[in-house]
């Protein structure tokens, strides 16, 4: 089903006209049939709701709740609608929510393909699809996202930018490629505490994938001080739950040039923490390259 969506996605002109969906094509839930409009009366009220709940989202987190009871209110008034889910998955993504965000995400998507058009509310479905480990859907959902970005706010793009690059590498070397562009354009647009993220994401990338100059080339530019801290802010921590792993890789490539030991620590808790991941022999290498230097630091003692 997901793929069928995306497909409608790679197909469509653009999201809802004006940011309403079609049944809402004018303002206040006008259309050009006045038959249509004697036949649902309620169509005014049902799409104030929806620019209410819409409007909600647009804002902080915080209108997350009351974006929710709106767009379960539309829903109610129109049952069989596409755009009040879509809403609701979207309240329900940014109250952390994702099982139930994926759900209505789905029932949205079913009713109407074209609902998830809208680059806000690809963006809550692919984070929501990652963080509940669907992360085949989420690479799809990312990078139908990615080309449609530009009209986000920089804080969300590079966000998305960050957990696309993020999610491609969960694919292992077959998404390197991908990872690393989208990547790039998260060091050149970061501008918070999302830009050491991206820069130690990078890297791992790049090294992955046999880079191995440039990604140290990258860290001495642009990761200093300990990575573990870059990692654990608040900011870092958001954009790092569609691959908690990736932190402990992130940091432990880092460590490596000051501190062998600790960068070892990283190496294993990546290792633990995704038994089955893609990168499981990756680690091994690095954990086996660090214990051949303590061995020669050792024999030359």
């Amino acid at each position: 089903m997901w793929a069928a969506v995306l497909l409608l996605l790679g197909q469509s002109s653009g999201a809802w006209a004006g940011g309403r969906p079609p049944e809402c094509a004018e303002p206040n839930g006008r259309t050009s049939n006045v038959w249509e409009r004697a036949k649902a009366p309620e169509l005014g009220r049902y799409c104030d709701l929806v620019a209410s709940a819409s409007s909600k989202l647009a804002g902080v987190a915080a209108t997350a709740p009351a974006a929710l009871t709106t767009a379960q209110e539309a829903q109610a008034l129109l049952p069989g609608k596409a755009a009040p889910l879509v809403l609701e998955g979207r309240a329900l993504a940014a109250l952390g929510r994702f099982d139930e965000a994926v759900a209505a995400f789905s029932e949205g998507a079913k009713r109407d393909g074209h609902t998830l058009e809208d680059p806000a509310a690809l963006l809550a479905w692919a984070r929501a699809l990652a963080r509940t480990g669907r992360l085949e859907a989420a690479a799809d959902a990312y990078r139908s996202l990615l080309p449609r970005a530009a009209v986000l706010a920089t804080t969300s793009r590079v966000s998305a930018e960050i957990e696309a690059g993020l999610v491609a590498m969960q694919r292992g070397e077959r998404g390197l490629d991908e990872s690393a562009a989208a990547l790039r354009e998260a060091v050149r647009e970061a501008q918070d505490e999302a830009q050491a993220v991206a820069a130690l994401a990078l890297a791992l990338a790049l090294d992955r994938a046999g880079g191995s100059r440039e990604a140290r080339a990258l860290l001495a530019e642009r990761a200093h001080g300990d990575p573990r801290e870059a990692l654990a802010t608040p900011r870092a921590k958001d954009l790092l739950a569609v691959a908690p792993a990736e932190s402990h890789a992130m940091a432990a490539l880092a460590l490596e040039a000051s501190d062998g030991v600790a960068a070892k620590e990283e190496w294993q808790r990546s290792i633990d923490e995704a038994p089955r991941g893609p990168w499981v022999a990756y680690a091994n290498e690095h954990l086996a390259a660090l214990a051949g230097k303590r061995s020669g630091a050792g024999a030359g003692r």
